[in-house]
């Protein structure tokens, strides 16, 4: 079933790009070339464009739904999130000891609980 809304979609957003790379920019220098043949409305610059606006929206709509369709898929399949894989830290070990010949400059103590606020208090 995955594969099947995979293809779909491939095939919808083919399909977005091209009705979208067809239809008439601002400036009127790439889009279809308007003409007052006696076709119709339907082949007429307005009603191409109307035509094309319409595609664009279904599509826009298809992909919307197969995207969220992929995503509903997803989750319920069990993969879960790349994080929940990973392991945590192991929080009783032992630091790591130093090599031999290194000496920091900074003794290793524990941290110190502070004695007073670290924010300021107004009496």
């Amino acid at each position: 079933m995955e594969t099947v809304i995979l293809v779909i979609h491939l095939v919808v957003a083919l399909s977005l790009i091209g009705v979208v790379m067809l239809q008439r920019s601002e400036g009127g220098a790439l889009g279809i070339g308007g003409g007052g043949g006696s076709a119709g409305n339907l082949f007429t610059a307005r009603g191409v464009g109307n035509a094309l606006t319409r595609t664009t929206a279904w599509l826009a709509v298809a992909f919307f739904c197969t995207s969220i369709a992929l995503t509903v898929i997803a989750t319920h399949r069990g993969s879960g999130s790349v994080i929940d894989s990973v392991a945590p830290a192991a929080t009783g070990s032992q630091p790591a000891k130093p090599a031999a010949g290194d000496s920091t400059v900074l003794p290793k103590l524990a941290p110190a609980a502070p004695a007073q606020p670290q924010v300021p208090v107004n009496p």
